[in-house]
């Protein structure tokens, strides 16, 4: 058995990871990952602050966030969206965005801001949480099937309408 001095070891020792609900001094750095997931598909970020602090903060909070924060900053956040089946009579949350940091990737914090969802949701009342992933992201439905998430059969089309 060959012997390894201390000084060869290193280890990373992992960051303590904070999940909490957003606050208002987190929308720079919520639009700004935002920003990161849009780029990493392919498109093109429109949102601001000021519409994120309307949407979170405003009169009428229309979504929730969750942030996962380090000594570091923020290095990711889930964004869920109510949901209701009014044929059911059943509320439910789209687990609408889902993003960690790279470098943050592989260690449990996605893991930890969807389970932190699932209880934002079931505080809320919901029955259940919804997510989506792009047909081709294989990584994405990997993880959530890992997650006990089950996945659906899209069974129709969905038309959309400006109105502004």
């Amino acid at each position: 058995m060959t012997e390894i001095e201390d000084s060869e070891i290193s280890l990373m020792r992992p960051s303590v990871v904070t999940i909490r609900t957003a606050k208002p001094r987190d929308l720079p750095e919520l639009n700004e990952m935002i920003t990161l997931l849009a780029a990493h598909h392919g498109d093109a970020a429109g949102t601001t602050a000021e519409q994120l602090e309307r949407d979170l903060f405003g009169p009428l909070p229309w979504i929730n966030a969750l942030v996962a924060e380090t000594s570091e900053g923020l290095i990711g956040y889930a964004i869920l969206v109510p949901l209701y089946r009014a044929q059911e009579g059943k509320r439910g949350m789209d687990l609408h965005h889902l993003f960690v940091r790279d470098g943050h990737r592989g260690h449990g914090t996605g893991q930890l801001l969807v389970d932190r969802a699932r209880e934002t949701a079931r505080n809320a009342g919901c029955g259940y949480l919804s997510v989506s992933a792009a047909t081709g992201n294989v990584l994405a439905h990997r993880f959530y099937e890992q997650l006990d998430f089950t996945a659906r059969p899209v069974t129709g089309m969905r038309y959309m309408q400006s109105i502004a």
